[in-house]
Order: structure tokens, then sequence, then C-alpha cells
């Protein structure tokens, strides 16, 4: 499937104000499954960009910037083909089939942070509610990881939030409702409690036909999360949709945090209060 991707994220200032370095993470990750194409960043007022990777091999942007200027404007044009079948497989070790299973010693080091809760959890609730997934012992490691994401929408109500930050899992259990990142946050902190490793994925939801939650239009920006088994390596989950697999999903981060994959963070110089507004503006066409 092809996809064109336009993300354009605007800042109004009440004056002119001097731009800090803002760091940008909006190219696509590439893979079997993603051939990116094209990805062109600009920044208007000019700026010097330079392009790195994170410690997660995550593409991201410096931009620089001289003078002064009351408005900014970070516009990114991506296109790219999707291979991700809609029914995937996975070819799980056989040690691995059954859960309670044991990571490698290799693995273990590498998953490092990668396997720990993140949130405080100190009365071990969310590890009890995580738990009361598991049917029997053993049981199925796929299965259980299924029931753990569609339990996340059973959970709580999907609710779009516009301004920033992210719940604890505990406050999404609590409150009943949440965003795509809150799922993802959930979902990925609810696993590690029974042992997995689990990383959190920000990008784009492809949605043509209009039957994904997450996306009034034909697509928009997204989040979900990926576990680590051993054989089929890491396993996509959309507990906003309760879909497993990546076909119309488009990563541009994989984070320990979510706080790591913000696609704008900056700063400017002037008076504390010259900010007025920012707008994004996410079109994506299959």
């Amino acid at each position: 499937m092809w996809v064109k991707i336009h993300h354009r994220t605007t800042y109004f200032y009440h004056q002119p104000v001097i731009l800090g370095p803002h760091r940008l993470m909006l190219r696509p990750r590439e893979s079997r499954d993603l051939k990116l194409v094209s990805c062109d960043v600009l920044v208007t007022p000019a700026a010097t960009v330079t392009w790195a990777q994170d410690v997660a091999g995550n593409a991201v942007a410096t931009a620089t910037f001289e003078g002064l200027s009351d408005t900014l404007v970070i516009d990114s044009v991506a296109e790219l083909h999707l291979y991700a079948p809609a029914w995937p497989v996975f070819p799980i070790a056989a040690s691995a089939q059954a859960f309670p299973f044991r990571y490698s010693d290799g693995e273990w080091a590498d998953l490092g942070a990668l396997a720990t809760p993140q949130s405080p959890d100190a009365d071990g609730r969310l590890r009890a509610w995580a738990r009361s997934f598991v049917r029997t012992t053993p049981t199925d490691t796929l299965s259980l990881l299924k029931d753990l994401s569609a339990g996340v929408s059973t959970a709580a109500q999907y609710q779009s939030r516009e301004y920033e930050g992210t719940q604890t899992p505990l406050e999404t259990l609590d409150r009943g409702w949440g965003s795509c990142r809150d799922f993802a946050v959930l979902f990925a902190e609810a696993a590690r409690t029974l042992g997995f490793g689990a990383r959190i994925v920000s990008g784009y939801l492809s949605n043509p036909a209009g039957r994904s939650v997450g996306s009034a239009d034909a697509g928009s920006t997204h989040a979900w999360a990926e576990v680590y088994v051993p054989g089929a390596g890491w396993i996509t989950f959309d507990p906003t949709n309760r879909s497993v697999g990546s076909a119309n999903l488009i990563p541009v981060a994989v984070v320990r945090d979510i706080r790591q994959a913000i696609p704008v963070a900056g700063s400017f110089l002037g008076p504390s209060d010259a900010f007025h507004e920012m707008r994004v503006e996410v079109e994506v066409t299959s």
C-alpha cells in the first residue's frame, strides 16, 4: 500500500522571539514491512537541520535558528510503501509458546529497562490487573497478550485528547478513559509487570476505510506498543483497535518511555506571555 503523510506543526507568537534548537522526530522507520520512498522536512524561518540516530535507532533531526520570528512552521512530507500483511503469522520459538517462559541471559541483558515497569505501582494494582488475564498456568503466550491488549479497551473508553501529557496506567484504569497513547502505555506497562520486554511506538495510523479508532479522517498520529517474544521478535499490538500486526501502522519512533517520542520539541527566548498558540495538521493519503 502506498501512503503519503503530510504533518505540519505551526507555532504562533504575539511578538518576535528567539527560537531555540528544536528536536524533530518525524521520519518513518524503515523495515522489511516499510520502504521509505522520500521524506522532506521544511522549516520556516530558515534553519540548519542536522540528522542523527538516538540510542533506539530512531531518526532525530535538530533545527537551529538565527534571528527573530513570530511564527515557526515545521512541514514534513513522507511517501512510503507498506508491506505488512493484514493477518500475520508469528513464528514463536517453542520455548516461548507457553507463558511463563524465560528469556535467554543475552535477551535479558539487551532488553534491560524495556522489561522493567516505569510507572509507580506500590500496591501492585497494575500487576494484579495484568495477572487477571492469565487464565491458567501455563497458558498460550500469544493468546495472553491478545487478551491483555483487548482488556485495555474494555477497561477504558477511548477519548481523543489534544493537550500534552500521558496518563499513568493506574490513572487510565481509575478514570476509565484515555487516548491512544494512554492505552499504549497501559498495555506496555502491564506486559512488563508480567515479565515481558515491551516498548512504545509513536507514528501514524493509516485509516483509508474509516473503520479504525483514533482517527476521524483517512489517518492521524497514533501510538501503540510492541512486545518481544523469542522467535517472532517484536510483535505489534494496537490496544486502541484491539489489533495485532502493523498492517496499517507507520512507526516513527520506538521508545522505552512515551515522553521520548515527542514529534516536535523545542524552546524560545522571549516574554513569558509571548506564546500564542500551536496548530497541528496531519493528512494521511493511501
